[in-house]
């Protein structure tokens, strides 16, 4: 017996009070611990963009990936033409419906909210691509309790397995699932966001739990083990960033949202040199203990680049899959919802940093 997520309309209400409590407009910086200046990032200062004023750009938090917390450490909009805020989710697919609706304007998420959203025909775009710094260490595994008798992905076969519905640990469980020649009507999909998801995994009422960092990593520290780790060719490494079509299609917004993306794009950079604040960014936003937002850090670093035509294919791929297997009901043409907002060959590791 499966047990589904509130609804669309509950959610994204949720994730408007969100953002209506949990936004801020971003602090002063201390310039001293900033990242390099912000034209070697594409930035643009007030002065070259004052018909940028009237904007207030509205960044999507995707579950306390650190980025409000080290905007405010670098300073990295201080001097932006614009105003941002943020709204923090616990997962993609409400991310993704606020994206739609105009709620946020950008935001990251994994592989499968774009696909799932597509599929509602939502309004909106992959715009960029998260890359990890690490394509071989996991950012989201399936596990199971500490004791457990399930050895085999096979195992699963009659078992409880909580999942986040539409999200990229959904997308893991799928192909992981079919690896062995299981499809979602062989287990007992319990479909949970990752708060119940992780009250049923402890109390012993799903039998297995596909999610990300860092509550994996924190999972498994307490004696849960990895049954199956979210890597190709059952996983992508990557995740993505969505953009709503109403921000794109405005030829002045699109310009001024290029520069949002690139500036947060120079404050991973940075917070890729200085792993210590990094941690300490990502501990406040998760409300997890420094040491565990440390034990999981690596995979949370990754580059920012243009999506390529290997990103759309494997998407397209993961798309075909959820529709085989009956978890959406409409065919994604993954490529008509792209637009990238980035140059051919931008890569944010590449950026000068300080």
């Amino acid at each position: 017996m499966s047990m589904s997520l509130p609804g669309r309309t509950s959610r994204l209400a949720a994730a408007v009070g969100l953002l209506a409590l949990g936004s801020t407009l971003v602090a002063c910086a201390s310039t001293s611990e900033a990242a390099a200046p912000l034209s070697s990032a594409g930035g643009s200062s007030a002065d070259s963009h004052p018909e940028w004023k009237k904007y207030t750009f509205t960044i999507g938090d995707n579950g306390g990936d650190g980025s409000q917390e080290l905007a405010k450490i670098t300073g990295v909009f201080d001097n932006a033409p614009y105003k941002v805020k943020f709204a923090r989710f616990t997962y993609g697919p409400p991310l993704v419906q606020a994206a739609a609706s105009g709620d946020i304007d950008l935001g990251s998420v994994g592989d499968v909210p774009p696909i799932t959203g597509a599929a509602k025909e939502y309004g909106f775009k992959v715009v960029a691509v998260n890359r990890s710094l690490r394509p071989t260490q996991a950012n989201e595994n399936i596990i199971v309790p500490k004791g457990s008798t399930l050895k085999t992905l096979a195992d699963l076969k009659g078992k409880k397995l909580a999942v986040p519905q539409g999200s990229s640990a959904h997308g893991l469980a799928l192909n992981a699932l079919k690896s062995v020649g299981l499809t979602p009507k062989d287990v007992k999909l319990v479909f949970l966001d990752p708060a119940a998801g992780a009250t049923a995994f402890n109390t012993g009422k799903v039998d297995a739990w596909s999610i990300w960092n860092p509550q994996s990593a924190i999972a498994v520290k307490n004696g849960a083990r990895i049954l199956a780790k979210g890597l190709p060719p059952i996983d992508q490494t990557s995740s993505y960033y969505v953009a709503t079509d109403k921000s794109l299609n405005d030829k002045t917004k699109r310009a001024a949202l290029t520069d949002v993306l690139k500036r947060l794009a120079h404050e991973f950079a940075w917070a890729i040199k200085h792993e210590d604040k990094y941690a300490q960014a990502i501990s406040t936003e998760e409300g997890i203990p420094l040491a565990d937002a440390k034990a999981s850090l690596k995979t949370f670093e990754t580059r920012v680049t243009p999506v390529e035509k290997s990103d759309i294919a494997a998407e397209q791929k993961l798309a075909d899959a959820f529709l085989e297997a009956g978890q959406i009901t409409k065919k994604v043409d993954v490529s008509s919802i792209t637009d990238n907002l980035l140059p051919a060959g931008y890569d944010s590791s590449k950026l000068k940093v300080g």
